[in-house]
């Protein structure tokens, strides 16, 4: 009989992994519906074959589950027999080369060149001050000319912009640092906005005010503009631009800055560099997202696409 199977594995996993009681609980119901369907071809999970196992997965898909369902019940399936095996339950693992169903690629959202240059023309109007609407500006331009993922942005410390570079130097995910080319449009705003940043600067200091490492500066625990911040900045330069806000944040434009570099031309691989993607893998869905360009393309105008 197989009957403590089920609460014996989940007893070890509560104890090993330290796993939550809503995570016990999810277990649980994905390991006694497995147990009924077994059950139901009189089976258990001792006689129970990789066919038994292959069948059930197919039922799930037969009955509507989602991809991301249809794995997780796999994941539990196969984690109660691997530990049946270790405890010397069964001779084998039935689910062992089983593979799960793959998961449905989300492609990023983007914006058309038309939306990013409306944004980039709001942000210089977007601002209380001309201080507001000189860095908003700065900050726009910086995102769309170089791909920065938002906390590379916000944090970029002001050494890297001194001296009109060429190129910045970025810091990212575990430290890992890249050059990523400035346009032209984004080295003006900085130099711009660089003059007027030092003259708060310099005012500042004549109050007792320490001197900001940062590009973006901030009265915050941070020291910098923070991400949440920017995210609301994205949000009025939007409105103001007539794009909707609901469709642009500060990922979006990285996303922008990538497919617009693909569909004029650029080699993935450098773009993959500029992005700071440790796999080219990663950087491959941007030609998914002008593949559905494509395809929406030739549906809406050719000839032969309508009825």
């Amino acid at each position: 009989m197989t009957g403590h199977w089920i609460e014996t594995f989940l007893e070890a996993i509560q104890a090993e992994q330290d796993a939550s009681e809503n995570t016990i609980m999810a277990y649980a119901r994905d390991l006694r519906e497995f147990e009924a369907f077994l059950s139901g071809i009189k089976h258990d999970f001792k006689s129970a074959e990789r066919a038994d196992v292959e069948s059930y997965i197919i039922d799930l898909e037969t009955r509507g589950m989602a991809a991301s369902t249809r794995a997780r019940r796999l994941s539990a399936v196969r984690q109660l027999f691997r530990f049946a095996f270790e405890e010397s339950w069964r001779p084998d693992d039935p689910s062992a080369q089983i593979k799960g169903p793959r998961k449905t690629k989300h492609l990023p959202n983007t914006l058309s060149e038309a939306d990013v240059d409306r944004l980039l023309e709001a942000s210089t109007q977007t601002g209380r001050k001309k201080y507001d609407c000189l860095r908003n500006t700065c900050l726009m331009q910086l995102l769309y000319a170089t791909g920065m993922r938002v906390s590379e942005l916000v944090s970029l410390p002001v050494a890297a912009i001194r001296g009109n570079p060429e190129m910045l130097l970025v810091k990212g995910k575990g430290g890992k640092e890249r050059m990523v080319p400035l346009s032209p449009p984004a080295k003006m705003a900085a130099a711009v906005y660089l003059k007027e940043r030092d003259a708060r600067e310099a005012m500042a200091q004549t109050k007792g005010k320490a001197p900001s490492r940062f590009l973006f500066p901030s009265n915050g625990k941070l020291g910098h503009l923070t991400r949440i911040r920017f995210y609301t900045l994205v949000k009025e330069i939007a409105v103001n631009a007539g794009v909707s806000p609901d469709t642009v944040t500060p990922h979006t434009l990285r996303h922008a800055f990538a497919t617009h570099l693909l569909a004029n031309g650029a080699d993935l691989r450098v773009i993959q560099m500029l992005l700071g993607h440790a796999d080219v893998a990663t950087t491959e869905i941007y030609t998914h997202v002008l593949d559905e360009k494509l395809k929406s393309l030739v549906l809406d105008h050719h000839p032969m696409a309508k009825d």
